[in-house]
């Protein structure tokens, strides 16, 4: 099982490595630094192995909590990393006080959105063309409570 802790400049090569391989267009290694950064994130990597096998960028501000970005190395997908991923969001929002949890994802990505709908997260909105080559962004919210996090 991987072992969830806080990214360091240090994994950067290997964060980036990651998106690349999973995002046609993703975050810069400026991105990454300034949510280092900032005291509203978290971001956390998944190590198993002494490598960097997937990681995740959470924000909480005031009472709402949103998951900016998130990747698994996709010769470890659906090994369990993702679940470990975000039950790490929903333990750290919850802690930090947030009621509600958000992302966007990709309208192609059936797979992250069958794993989030398992999580409890439901389709609350709509961008349009919102990513490259006009892919629609679906928007999604979980609550949460303190019953739900602790039952999945």
């Amino acid at each position: 099982m991987p072992c969830i802790r806080n990214m360091t400049e240090a994994d950067l090569d290997a964060v980036l490595a990651i998106e690349q391989a999973c995002f046609p267009r993703g975050w810069s290694r400026n991105l990454f630094l300034a949510e280092l950064a900032s005291e509203r994130s978290s971001c956390v990597v998944a190590e198993q192995d002494g490598r960097v096998v997937g990681y995740l960028c959470l924000t909480v501000l005031l009472d709402e909590a949103e998951i900016l970005n998130v990747a698994v190395d996709p010769a470890r997908q659906r090994g369990g990393i993702g679940n470990r991923l975000l039950q790490y969001a929903c333990d750290e929002a919850l802690r930090r006080g947030a009621v509600v949890l958000r992302l966007e994802v990709r309208a192609t990505s059936s797979s992250a959105i069958a794993l989030y709908q398992r999580w409890g997260f439901r389709q609350t909105g709509l961008r349009k063309g919102y990513y490259e080559d006009r892919i629609d962004a679906v928007l999604m919210d979980k609550p949460l409570i303190k019953e739900d996090v602790d039952a999945v």
